[in-house]
């Protein structure tokens, strides 16, 4: 079967999912406005396990991140937020300088970071500038690593930062030896990054769902999250 012939099988399927993955980011944001938690709240004294840094995707606050932050502080990890990002519309360079100043100011060693979209291209950029080794590794979900086909014709240099050949885009993919200690997991049908978010020499994580959002709170994504949060031996694809 020719891949016209099975994209046209999968119309229906994918709008669903699109459907579905509106219905999931519309809610969230409803949630992080309206019912708003405490960036504290989120930090477990005297943990022994690894400590995370959340990093969101384009316009979405930390707070749109809340299921990975109640899955990961139920599994004892201390989970940092990075309020001072906002939405999350500046460049990735100086967020990426945002996260990496609370890493240090915080005197947060060994870290994990736990990413959306943007997030993980910021959460790259950091661990390029990390000059003395605190972050461990990145769990980077639906990351535009490779940008998005879509993006050179969205209006406002916000979003058409993600085309592919946008500099820092291309900068970043030139290096691949960051790219072991990162695990990248996308859904099979991604309406905003349509080639996926496959990264060489990571760990890829296909889940078999669709949607640029609702992908963060599939049962297989926090799957895949939990493994890689507990194995040390990455960079296998």
């Amino acid at each position: 079967m020719s891949r016209a012939v099975r994209s046209i099988r999968h119309l229906p399927r994918n709008w669903w999912w699109w459907t579905l993955d509106y219905v999931y980011a519309f809610y969230w944001q409803v949630q992080g406005a309206l019912f708003r938690v405490e960036p504290d709240d989120y930090l477990v004294p005297d943990s022994v396990k690894q400590p995370v840094v959340l990093l969101p995707g384009v316009y979405e606050t930390w707070q749109f991140l809340r299921p990975l932050a109640d899955h990961l502080k139920e599994a004892g990890h201390s989970v940092h937020v990075v309020p001072l990002l906002g939405r999350n519309v500046g460049s990735v360079p100086d967020a990426a300088e945002i996260a990496t100043d609370l890493i240090r100011r915080r005197d947060l060693r060994d870290v994990i970071i736990v990413a959306h979209s943007k997030g993980g291209l910021i959460g790259k950029m950091a661990m390029l500038d990390d000059d003395d080794a605190r972050i461990d590794r990145m769990v980077a979900i639906a990351t535009p690593f490779s940008g998005s086909v879509y993006a050179r014709y969205l209006v406002g240099d916000v979003l058409r930062a993600f085309s592919p050949g946008d500099p820092t885009l291309v900068m970043l993919g030139k290096h691949l030896d960051t790219n072991r200690r990162i695990t990248s997991v996308w859904a099979e049908f991604d309406p905003h990054i349509p080639g996926g978010s496959r990264l060489e020499g990571a760990t890829n994580v296909e889940i078999p769902t669709g949607g640029h959002f609702r992908v963060m709170g599939s049962p297989l994504t926090l799957e895949a999250l939990d493994t890689a949060l507990a194995d040390d031996d990455r960079g296998s694809d």
